[in-house]
């Protein structure tokens, strides 16, 4: 990655350019709210989450932004009040145990720094601009992510809701603990139309970008994302008198699971970039010398299409049901979560793809297989996103680093597509 990308970004003599140095010292004083012995660790609903937010409110409202916290419990500075409705610019500051200074937080301060460059340049816009920090877009201890998001499209269950964290302390209670008011939860938080557009800068997490030299890409759309249940049920017995014809292992049967899940998307690789993981398993009672009674097993999908996901759903259903009859084990395949693909908006996608030409930027097209805050706010009202590059492609890992330079484009960008909006009014 390049330094000083940003001088090649073509703006009006009234705007400024993003500034680098700003957006690099944004990134750094966050940086530094993390747990000290773990960097880059700021969980959701934690002391150093809440510093985190200390720390963000105090920068909108330096940038002349009235910071507030809503229903869902997401952090939103509002430039005014106004019946003209906002374009929004956002994603998280909550980070992955052991995760990056980059992750969510480069789209944070990116829409902080088209606030200051409208400010700085005296535009008066005809609506109200913010940039939300959206609550727990990672997975949270409460097994489930992108909290406020789901919260602000109104598709926060009251189930979801009813989780608990390994304390026993259910979601609701965590989100009023924030701000929020979960009571108030179960239908949209924002009017049809209010919202005029949603914009979200995130680093790409991969390492296309950086191979291509590229300094953005428009997202074309968020995969669907699925996550199962599946229990293996068999019989625990003394690992050394327990003949193996006799046994009733359920460990085997997992492996054959994780075997089955890695064929299925290798298969499908190729057609539309479809994967899937087996990221975490439980064997019961987990002893060297007991035959495994049962495995839970956390199984994750990811496609463009709701048709791959169905296919490979069904196909891995009947995987295990083989597998648990052959080796005469109970078996329980149950839907932890669904998240359908998104298609994001077109025309701001246009937008995005313009304001790129005629800055001299390239700009590829690339679908995001990462779940992100954009894809739960595109239910309400139109959301566009943009990647830049990070180091090796590497995400959620405490050497995640991509270049202020990049994220200084992608605001410049952004601001752009402000501007054309405000323009049509």
């Amino acid at each position: 990655m390049s330094e000083g990308r940003t001088g090649t970004v073509a703006v009006g003599s009234n705007v400024p350019r993003a500034d680098t140095g700003r957006i690099a010292a944004d990134i750094d004083a966050l940086r530094e709210l993390t747990l000290p012995d773990r960097p880059y660790t700021r969980r959701a609903f934690t002391p150093i989450y809440a510093q985190g937010r200390q720390w963000l409110s105090a920068a909108m409202a330096d940038a002349g932004l009235h910071p507030e916290t809503d229903y869902g419990g997401n952090l939103v500075g509002r430039s005014r009040e106004t019946d003209r409705g906002s374009v929004a610019i956002g994603s998280h500051i909550d980070t992955v145990p052991d995760g990056g200074a980059y992750d969510g937080v480069a789209g944070v301060v990116a829409g902080l720094e088209v606030v200051r460059l409208i400010k700085q340049s005296g535009i008066d816009l005809p609506f109200a601009l913010e940039v939300i920090d959206f609550l727990s877009e990672e997975p949270s201890d409460f097994g489930v992510s992108c909290i406020g998001s789901r919260a602000m499209a109104g598709t926060l269950s009251e189930a979801d809701l009813a989780r608990t964290d390994g304390a026993g302390t259910p979601l609701r209670d965590a989100l009023r603990a924030v701000g929020g008011r979960p009571e108030a939860l179960g239908a949209p938080l924002r009017e049809r139309g209010s919202l005029r557009a949603y914009l979200e800068l995130h680093i790409e997490q991969g390492p296309v970008l950086e191979r291509a030299g590229a300094p953005v890409a428009i997202v074309s759309g968020i995969v669907g994302i699925r996550r199962y249940e599946v229990r293996l049920t068999g019989n625990p017995s003394h690992a050394g008198t327990t003949p193996m014809d006799t046994r009733h292992d359920a460990l085997p049967a997992a492996a054959e699971l994780v075997l089955a899940v890695e064929r299925l998307a290798r298969g499908r690789a190729g057609e539309d970039g479809f994967v899937g993981t087996v990221g975490r398993l439980a064997v019961t009672p987990n002893a060297a010398n007991v035959v495994p009674g049962e495995v839970t097993a956390t199984v994750e999908l990811r496609a463009p299409s709701d048709e791959s996901l169905d296919e490979v759903q069904r196909e891995l259903e009947a995987r295990i049901a083989e597998v648990s009859s052959e080796r005469g084990l109970g078996f329980r395949f149950a839907e932890a979560s669904r998240t359908p693909p998104v298609e994001l908006d077109h025309e701001l996608r246009t937008m995005l793809g313009q304001a790129a030409d005629a800055a001299g930027v390239q700009a590829l097209q690339m679908m995001s297989g990462g779940g992100h805050d954009a894809g739960h706010v595109a239910a309400l009202a139109p959301a566009a996103m943009l990647f830049v590059p990070c180091r090796e492609g590497l995400s959620h890992a405490p050497a995640e680093s991509a270049d202020p330079g990049d994220i200084a484009v992608g605001a410049q960008l952004m601001l752009q597509v402000v501007l054309g909006l405000a323009a049509t009014r």
